[in-house]
């Protein structure tokens, strides 16, 4: 299996913030955006493995800036790093301001995926090859992060995350 970029898996969705879509405060539902991430990260898993894909989990999630009405929201969202059968997707969130076009980073959100057969069972996904510093940085990270998780979820022992102890003991 051909290894791929994180570039070909990069899924951009664009959209407008509607008023039956956002709080009492005319700011986009959380929940809203949640689904809007959902589908454009299972987009790029899609891309990477051309499988079935389905959200194991969602990692993490920063809501760093209120989205309001009317605004023109941009998701991108590309693979970050692939397992066995799971792909970690790391995806961005950008508001872009009505009068001048500038683009301000609102949210971001790691995904986990997995590939599946029509049964549902998990199947082998391809190596992901980073590009750039950033993509980089967040290929190291992952492992990591997946490490975590394993750990928090008794899933593997503390003393097996061999990327976690580096951060605590190198």
């Amino acid at each position: 299996m051909r290894a791929k970029t994180p570039s070909e898996s990069l899924t951009t969705l664009t959209d407008l913030v509607l008023p039956g879509e956002t709080n009492y405060l005319d700011n986009l539902f959380g929940g809203e955006l949640l689904a809007r991430m959902d589908r454009a990260c299972s987009i790029a898993a899609r891309r990477h493995s051309r499988r079935i894909v389905v959200t194991a989990s969602v990692n993490h999630v920063a809501f760093t800036k209120s989205t309001p009405v009317g605004s023109v929201v941009t998701i991108e969202a590309k693979v970050s790093r692939a397992f066995t059968s799971s792909m970690e997707v790391y995806v961005d969130v950008w508001i872009e301001d009505r009068q001048s076009g500038e683009k301000t980073k609102v949210n971001e959100g790691i995904y986990t995926f997995v590939a599946v057969d029509e049964t549902g069972k998990p199947v082998p996904v391809p190596a992901l090859k980073p590009e750039t510093e950033l993509e980089q940085k967040r290929f190291d990270g992952a492992l990591r992060r997946k490490q975590l998780s394993l750990v928090l979820a008794g899933k593997m022992e503390p003393k097996d995350a061999e990327e976690l102890k580096a951060l605590f003991l190198s």
